[in-house]
Order: C-alpha cells, then structure tokens, then sequence
C-alpha cells in the first residue's frame, strides 16, 4: 500500500521478542549504510525499552511491523548535544526495515503522522538528524515538512539537524 492511499500507522513500544525483527532490519544495506555497528545498536535499543528518556517504537501497517521509530528529550541526557534546542523539545529517528516500503513515501508519511501527535501531546518542536549525505531521508524529511538548522558533528558523527515547530507553538530560538 502507497501512504497516499491514507494509511494510518499504529506505534507501539518495542518489547524484547521485537529485537530479532530489528536485528535482521539492521543488518538490511540500506539501513546499515546509516547505522552504526548492528551488535552496539540492538543493545543500546533493547536499553532504551524500560528507559525514560527514549522511547522505541514499532511502526505498524495493517498489522505488520514496517519500521523502528524512537522518540527522545535531549533535555534529559547529560551532555545531549542538542540540549540548545528550545525547552520541549522533541527528537526523534525513523527505520524503515522492509526494503519494499522504501522510496514511496513511507517515510514522509510515517513522520507526518508522529510528529502531529508529539504536537498534539504539547511538544512545541520535533528536530530529526539524517546524516547530510542521507539525500532520500533528508528529502522525506522535507516533505514531512521538516528544515535545515544546519549541519552539526557530534559523539554521532555528522549530522544535519532538521527541525519542525508546532503550529500552536511559540518557539524562543
């Protein structure tokens, strides 16, 4: 199914039987090419399942699981190298696992779809941090309506940080 046909994706949090499906998702090429060592990001997800300052996500269509999704504050962790971005603030990062669902516009909508929710639950921006060379993440991330506040290096390498603000929101830069 093409988002356009108005899919609707269900997130529920990532359990411990979820981690083999993740596993085999993060050894896909075309999520390897952005992932860092697949060992050190299955354990740093299966941390995060009873952590409070990340959320793991499944993403669901029609009852299959398609994607990882997590939800983190930056305000939360010491040292966040986006702790600047204004009091609220939310991050997150999107996987999609099936190779089939990639480059039709999964992605965009899946954000879309998230992102009004965080909005909805009183989060006043949602930044996102592709790598800058990630042109097919970037592009989705723009058409979600995400943009660039520009490139940045960090303990996560390089990045280019994106960012959308809540239509009910009043952001301080």
């Amino acid at each position: 199914m093409r988002p356009e046909q108005a899919a609707l994706y269900d997130f529920r949090p990532v359990t411990k039987a979820d981690l083999p499906l993740i596993a085999r998702w993060l050894a896909e090429p075309h999520v390897a090419e952005w992932w860092d060592d697949p060992q050190q990001e299955l354990a740093a997800i299966a941390g995060h399942i009873d952590s409070v300052s990340v959320e793991p996500l499944i993403v669901e269509l029609d009852g299959k699981a398609i994607a990882y999704l997590q939800a983190y504050d930056p305000h939360m962790e010491d040292d966040h190298p986006y702790a600047d971005q204004p009091f609220g603030t939310l991050g997150i990062d999107l996987t999609i696992g099936v190779p089939d669902l990639i480059g039709i516009g999964h992605g965009s909508a899946i954000v879309r779809q998230f992102v009004a929710e965080l909005f909805e639950e009183g989060a006043p921006r949602v930044i996102i941090d592709p790598h800058p060379n990630n042109g097919r993440a970037i592009r989705a991330y723009e058409k979600a309506g995400f943009r660039s506040l520009g490139e940045r290096t960090s303990q996560y390498g390089r990045v280019l940080l994106m960012a959308i603000d809540s239509p009910e929101g009043d952001i301080d830069e």
